[in-house]
């Protein structure tokens, strides 16, 4: 996959594939998936939980430095809680809201916000995102990020079913996410190694797999204030060269 597949004009095919599929099936499911009963509702989302997970931790365990694993999740979440993430992206999920003049149901299951951050955290986080972006803009193979195009169009009939449109407008920051990787990747492809591309890999498994748990409703986290974590083997292996004698 060389230089001649990266200018052929379909550098951003697969972000934009992927964000088209999340708007399809997310209004499919809010406005022909109604009625599902709550206890069949709730079992799926548990097993889906349980996927996410399995996907999670099978996708941590692909690590081969433990220690950075766990000092990047420190390092980032102290990061991502001092900027609080989380609360940033409820306001934005919350303001887009109150532009679009969209009321939550009188039960409060459907929730634009809860949705909206829900699957945005969902669908931009994890090992899918990161080397599937960066398979697109360095070889300009799109093949992962169509594969994983599949799995969140699954999951958005269910949340579209569960949260409302709100679920739709998560393809906004996943184009804007993943054609960022994509470009930057461009302009920076022979700067990444694979060992970096595998512990951020890692690190974005593992909080996928926080995702799960809160599917599973086991404790609350609050999985946005983790992102950072993702970027910090980029700043380690930086150092690391950086540190290495001429």
């Amino acid at each position: 996959m060389g230089a001649a597949n990266i200018y052929n004009g379909n550098i951003m095919l697969g972000p934009v594939v992927n964000a088209l599929t999340i708007i399809i099936f997310s209004v499919i499911g809010t406005f022909l998936v109604k009625g599902i009963p709550d206890r069949i509702e709730d079992i799926i989302k548990k097993a889906i939980g349980l996927s996410i997970v399995y996907v999670g931790i099978r996708g941590a365990l692909e690590n081969e430095n433990m220690l950075l694993l766990i000092m990047s999740m420190v390092a980032g979440s102290v990061i991502g809680e001092f900027i609080n993430i989380d609360k940033w992206i409820n306001r934005l999920g919350q303001w887009a809201e109150k532009k679009l003049n969209i009321k939550e149901e009188a039960d409060g299951k459907r929730s634009f916000s809860k949705g909206f951050v829900s699957a945005t955290i969902l669908f931009c986080t994890g090992s899918m995102v990161i080397v599937g972006s960066l398979q697109s803009g360095l070889e300009g193979n799109h093949q992962t990020l169509f594969i994983k195009s599949i799995l969140d169009g699954t999951i958005s009939v269910v949340f579209g079913a569960s949260f409302g449109i709100g679920v739709a407008f998560s393809a906004i920051p996943v184009l804007l996410y993943e054609g960022g990787i994509v470009l930057f990747s461009m302009a920076i492809r022979d700067l990444l190694s694979p060992q970096m591309i595998r512990e951020m890999s890692s690190v974005g498994s593992l909080i996928i797999a926080g995702i799960g748990f809160n599917f599973l409703g086991v404790k609350e986290i609050k999985v946005a204030n983790l992102i950072p974590a993702m970027f910090i083997p980029c700043l380690y292996f930086a150092v690391i060269a950086l540190a290495a004698p001429a």
